[in-house]
């Protein structure tokens, strides 16, 4: 499994890191280059900027659900998923969700392998 700082050195896949809270710390310029977002406009917002609305629920309450258990059940293998691109635009990725923890709290990272273009 990598770690969040090896993930912030991966040039080759698109990378997206969040804080405890859910808000996007760190992408890669191929995230940028993928995806159309810029670094300046998408630090800081919430990682729910690159999930579908159909998915926000979802999203909602597995984000909760590890927050109370701190026991993953989607993290550590790859999940075929819908994320939006800067123009709206939803494309199927690969999602490779991990979470460590720095400072006593829960950081989040994430491949997003492209499978279509």
């Amino acid at each position: 499994m990598m770690t969040l700082q090896e993930l912030t050195t991966t040039t080759d896949v698109p990378v997206l890191i969040t804080d405890h809270q859910g808000f996007i710390t760190f992408v890669n310029s191929a995230f940028q280059a993928t995806f159309g977002w810029q670094s300046e406009e998408i630090l800081g917002q919430p990682l729910t900027v690159v999930i579908p609305t159909s998915y926000h629920d979802s999203h909602h309450l597995g984000f909760a659900r590890f927050t109370l258990t701190e026991q993953p059940t989607i993290m550590n293998h790859p999940l075929r998923l819908m994320a939006v691109t800067q123009d709206g635009r939803e494309i199927l990725s690969e999602h490779f969700i991990t979470a460590e923890q720095q400072l006593g709290q829960w950081m989040f990272g994430a491949i997003l392998r492209p499978l279509e273009s």
